[in-house]
Parts: structure tokens; sequence; C-alpha cells
């Protein structure tokens, strides 16, 4: 995933602590201010891929700061999505009409958040898809063909096994966890369990075995799995 900067505008600490570290372990980029008057700021000294709004602000509140946002030219193409508590149809929808582009009601669950950014940078074309061959200890991944092979030879790769491999040639010998794979790949907001990941590793290693390759799918205990040509 090409980098992706994220504002974070919330002024609860713990909240927006949290964030940060949901955020940048689905690795985004994340600045995160307590105010709207912080954000303005922010946004001056570099314009983000997404804001992620607290409602609720001391001095401007976030609808009145995505309403205002939304009509400056400078600002109106960024994608906004309103976290608050206030979960009423009505509240909703008078995010929405301010021109917030999502809206997450609180509690939520850190994979329904990044599932619902994600869905709102594709929608703004701003998560773009992975395009060209990538290729890493033999293995070349054409996305545009959406074929893998190994030297000449194609390798059957189910549709969710096709975006792990894509995954991890796109983030080579970097460390995930089992969760992090999940909300990478997956992207999904229902409940999936962990050990889907360690079915669709196995599948993927057994294909790769029959061309010698296994060994890139690796085992980091007590991390989760990277794929790389070092051991």
């Amino acid at each position: 995933m090409p980098d992706i900067n994220v504002l974070v505008v919330e002024d609860e600490d713990a909240i927006r602590e949290m964030l940060v570290l949901v955020l940048e372990q689905a690795d985004f980029a994340v600045q995160a201010v307590a105010d709207t008057q912080q954000a303005l700021a922010s946004l001056t000294a570099q314009l983000p891929d997404l804001i992620l709004l607290d409602w609720m602000l001391p001095g401007m509140n976030g609808v009145d700061w995505a309403r205002r946002l939304k009509r400056d030219s400078n600002y109106g193409e960024i994608p906004i999505i309103l976290v608050t508590a206030r979960g009423e149809e009505e509240d909703k929808i008078r995010g929405l009409d301010v021109g917030a582009d999502d809206y997450v009601a609180k509690p939520f669950s850190p994979r329904e958040l990044v599932a619902r950014i994600r869905a709102v940078l594709r929608r703004s074309g701003r998560l773009v898809k992975t395009t060209g061959k990538i290729q890493l200890g033999g293995v070349t991944l054409d996305a545009d063909g959406h074929r893998v092979t190994v030297g000449d030879r194609d390798l059957a790769v189910s549709p969710t096994e096709y975006r792990l491999l894509e995954f991890f040639l796109t983030h080579p010998g970097k460390v995930y966890s089992r969760t992090q794979l999940l909300d990478q790949v997956w992207g999904r907001s229902a409940y999936i369990e962990e050990r889907t990941v360690d079915v669709h590793i196995r599948r993927l290693r057994k294909i790769l075995a029959e061309h010698g390759r296994e060994d890139l799918v690796q085992t980091v205990r007590g991390f989760g799995y990277r794929f790389s040509e070092q051991p």
C-alpha cells in the first residue's frame, strides 16, 4: 500500500493515542492533534489523504469544521470520517449532510474503523491498486494480468491467496501479526477468526512448495508472518 497520511482530530488523550496506534499498525502515516485550530495548522503544513474527525471538540465542533473545510477550495476534496458517540440517525444524517464521507459511532472495533477508512480511500481514488509486475525470490505477480508465476509456470492461487501474496510482495521483510494481516488483506468489518490467516498461509506455502519456494513465507514465533528471501 502506498504511503497514506491520516490526520486524527480527537481531544481525548487516551482515544487519540489508541487511534494513532491502530492506524500505524495498519501502515498509515498518522498526524494527531487535539482541536481544530491545531488541525488547521497541520493542514497548512501538509495535506492529508483523509481526516478522522471527532464530533465533540473544544472550540469549534467537528461538524461545523467539516462544513467549513468542504466549502474551502484548498481542502474540500479531502475525505472526512466523523467519529462520535452520537449514534442517532438524525445525527448521522446531519454529519453526512455537511459533506462527511462516512460516520463511525463509538464504540467501534479497530478493524471496522480501518475497513471504513480503506473504503473511503478507495472511493476517493486515493488508495491506488498495485499495477505492473512485482518480483521477489523467483515469484512474480503480474497485477495487470492478475497472474502469479514462478519462472514460466503459473501458480493456481485463490483470490484470497492472491491478495495475501500481493500484500507480502509489496511489503517484503516486515513481520505482520494475524490481526494486521486480517486488516490488510481481508479488510472487512465482519468477524473473521485469526486462524483463517493460518489456513491460507498453509495453503500458500503448499502451492509455493511445488516450485521450491515455500521458505519465502516465514513464521516468526510469537509475532506472526513475513515474506522474505532472507532466513
